[in-house]
């Protein structure tokens, strides 16, 4: 009998972050700001688009806008903004330089915490009540930045942003070449909340933050949400039910942004079966091992489930043998085992990405029933974790991004049309999505997110600054909000 050959397995997986139904409003558009907006939803509803696109990070010089069925020329107000930020984009580029240069990892809770400072010196000068939203020592997160102005007039808007990176360290730092810059933090997301500062900048300088109703949430653990979650948004949340909309400033592309994105969910899938010599698989008395029960179980949420372009879920982090050692982080599996030997454990760490919470509901019920149909001689079990909740395409919505889409094109920046949910991950505009209507990726342009070649395109700070700038001047000033109970 052959003593068999030993073999120890390491799995491991880069833990860049751990990403863990909707009441609307109206906001009494024109005619032909609702039509766009069902356009929207049609090309939503087609699932256009997909999340292996490339894009390069180009920005379209503004040209002269001419006014048409859905654009609305720029006022003498929105004129003087948007000159603003094209005056100020050199004091832009600095401050996201500053901000680059802080190292602010989301365990490096000093350097979150540093450039959340740095950010708040920005908000107390334009009159911004500012605190800092601590998080319980257990958490190991820095916690969050709350800045907010306590007027009466215009829509309440809640501006999301995040301080901490995914990489850092000195060969993280800016390094600016002509128009493009890299770094961590230069495109996700610290020249989105540059963006943010920008367009606030423009509208305290002009008078259009006087009366207004703004809320400045930058999040310190976007990247990897402490836990528990409903700790680590708290604030978030809290500031959702007194908003009415929510602007996230998450990166951009001149023509694409975000009325819905899939939430995310984790799980984890256990299997056993019965340890016997490698010449008894199949048998009555040994069954089929674990590792097959393993794949019998992957490859039936394959052929049952996949199809929808709205519905992924995928096995990230696998091992089996005698022995499976595991890490609370679900971010390491230790397998040990022979070659000889029926394997009797295996273990799957995968997420779930949805577009409603009733699809995630139905989808788990169909992965436990696949789970249930045992191989002989096996057992399986499979639990969930829910991360960030789904953010689904709305009427309301529609209208917002149709807004945004008629300032994009006053400025001469072109049109606007909404991102496919899937081309997307989670993110924490996701977290509001129950209470209010919300659009992402009001930031800037860039490529490399989550790797150490992150860059930007250092134009589309200055256009994300005017566009935001004159789509919150038209929100606050705009008809006011009609909240549509479900």
């Amino acid at each position: 009998m052959s003593s068999g050959t030993t073999v120890t397995a390491r799995v491991e997986r880069l833990a860049s972050s751990a990403y863990v139904g909707c009441n609307t409003f109206s906001l009494l558009p024109a005619m032909r700001i609702a039509t766009v907006a069902l356009l929207v939803l049609a090309t939503l509803a087609g699932g256009c688009g997909s999340a292996s696109s490339p894009h390069r990070p180009q920005v379209p010089a503004p040209v002269t806008a001419t006014p048409g069925a859905d654009s609305v020329p720029l006022s003498d107000a929105e004129t003087r903004l948007r000159d603003y930020v094209r005056a100020h984009h050199a004091d832009d580029i600095a401050l996201l330089e500053r901000s680059v240069n802080i190292s602010s990892g989301t365990q490096n809770l000093a350097g979150v915490r540093r450039v959340g400072d740095l950010f708040v010196e920005e908000l107390v000068s334009m009159g911004f009540t500012v605190r800092w939203a601590d998080m319980p020592a257990s958490m190991r997160r820095a916690g969050h930045l709350i800045a907010e102005r306590r007027g009466t007039r215009g829509a309440r808007l809640l501006l999301i942003g995040h301080l901490d990176t995914v990489f850092e360290g000195e060969g993280q730092r800016f390094v600016r070449d002509d128009t493009i810059a890299r770094g961590a933090g230069t495109s996700d997301m610290k020249g989105g909340n540059v963006a943010m500062i920008a367009a606030l900048r423009a509208l305290h300088a002009t008078g259009g933050l006087e009366g207004s109703r703004v809320v400045v949430v930058m999040t310190g653990d976007e990247e990897s949400a402490g836990s528990p979650l409903e700790v680590a948004r708290r604030d978030l949340i809290d500031a959702a039910k007194r908003s009415d909309i929510a602007l996230a400033f998450e990166g951009g592309r001149a023509a694409r942004a975000a009325i819905a994105r899939r939430g995310s969910s984790g799980w984890t899938l256990n299997v056993t079966g019965r340890q016997g010599h490698s010449a008894g698989v199949f048998t009555t008395g040994s069954g089929y091992g674990a590792v097959y029960e393993m794949a019998r179980i992957l490859d039936g949420f394959r052929r049952e489930l996949a199809g929808d372009p709205t519905l992924t879920f995928n096995p990230g982090l696998v091992a089996g043998g005698t022995s499976v050692q595991r890490d609370s982080a679900e971010v390491s599996l230790v397998a040990a085992g022979k070659t000889n030997i029926i394997a009797p454990t295996t273990i799957v760490h995968g997420d779930l990405r949805f577009l409603r919470e009733a699809q995630k509901d139905s989808v788990r019920e169909r992965m436990r029933a696949i789970v249930a149909q045992h191989l002989p001689g096996t057992d399986a079990e499979i639990t969930f974790r829910d991360r960030y909740p789904a953010m689904p395409p709305t009427a309301a919505g529609a209208v917002l991004l149709a807004r945004f889409d008629a300032v994009s094109r006053a400025l001469g920046y072109g049109p606007v049309e909404g991102d496919a949910p899937e081309s997307r991950g989670a993110g924490d505009v996701s977290f509001v999505a129950p209470f209010l209507t919300g659009m992402d990726g009001l930031g800037v342009s860039g490529r490399g997110a989550h790797s150490p070649d992150e860059s930007v395109n250092l134009n589309s700070l200055r256009m994300a600054g005017e566009r935001s700038a004159i789509l919150m001047h038209r929100l606050i000033t705009g008809p006011s909000l009609e909240p549509i109970r479900p």
